[in-house]
């Protein structure tokens, strides 16, 4: 959560990232709007480490 005031500061105008709408809505008491955006945050966090981690030890079954 350290980089959220950077990106909240240099981020240009009109211009959202996921955690920062997700801060914006934790903000404003919209607990269920902000879980929607944290869980893709984690969704496409999680994905990537799938899929690397399918490659490696796929390839190690074939040594």
């Amino acid at each position: 959560m350290k980089e959220l005031p950077l990106t909240s500061i240099l981020r240009p105008f009109n211009f959202n990232t996921l955690s920062v709408k997700a801060f914006e809505l934790a903000s404003d008491e919209m607990i269920v709007d902000a879980s929607n955006l944290c869980f893709a945050i984690v969704l496409f966090g999680v994905l990537p480490v799938i899929l690397i981690m399918r490659n490696i030890y796929g390839n190690r079954n074939h040594v």
